[in-house]
């Protein structure tokens, strides 16, 4: 049950790749339990605007930031610039990401530095200026359920995720009690629109559920 926060003052939570997918769930989602947003996108401008008005609608105060994360001036610029904004800012969630087929034999050096740039470089660095710059907060980072397997398919793409996994728990105790820093491991949640619906139902017959997660959970 969601309740109208207009008047709650809970701070600014700063979202990565919250123009659409996961990311524009959670900005939603943050925004009606009172939270201001600041919305980071990397090339999704239309989505990333119509992201923001839903969120404003909503009673909070939100703003987009465009940047590259792959860029090191973007990348180290993007928590200060935030915060000149939102002095209040106290949420980090580290969703942006970057998933694609790459078994280690297939893997270009320039994609292998993509993958660790967006899905550990990136979260690594942020949490660093976050924790330096806020006085408390939380950090949050967007994991994945697979980082318990080996799949070799996604090699790149997961290697990252499980050095933002053990990075997260590197984090949490070196930055507590005044920063909390947890890690969600998302299941099947949004398929890629390229997936056909038999192999969706595939996947979703693996689960012990029978179904595959909705964004909202």
């Amino acid at each position: 049950m969601h309740i109208q926060t207009d008047h709650l003052d809970v701070g600014t939570a700063l979202i990565t790749g919250a123009a659409k997918r996961i990311g524009r769930e959670i900005a939603i989602s943050l925004a009606r339990e009172g939270y201001n947003i600041a919305l980071h996108y990397r090339n999704s401008f239309e989505e990333a605007d119509k992201t923001l008005q839903e969120i404003k609608d909503i009673g909070v105060d939100c703003k987009i930031y465009q940047a590259d994360l792959t860029v090191k001036e973007e990348l180290l610029s993007l928590i200060s610039t935030v915060f000149a904004d939102y002095k209040d800012l106290n949420v980090l969630v580290n969703c942006a990401s970057l998933f694609q087929r790459s078994p280690m034999q297939e893997t270009s050096y320039d994609l292998f530095s993509e993958m660790q740039n967006i899905n550990f470089k990136a979260p690594f660095f942020l949490s660093r200026d976050f924790s330096n710059i806020c006085r408390r907060g939380n950090i949050i980072n967007i994991l994945d359920t697979n980082i318990s397997t080996s799949q070799y398919v996604y090699s790149a793409y997961l290697l990252g995720k499980k050095a933002l996994a053990e990075f997260t728990r590197m984090a949490a105790k070196e930055l507590a009690p005044f920063f909390r820093v947890n890690g969600i491991c998302p299941g099947l949640i949004l398929p890629s629109e390229k997936e056909n619906e038999e192999y969706i139902k595939s996947l979703s017959r693996k689960i012990p559920l029978g179904n595959i997660g909705k964004p909202e959970h």
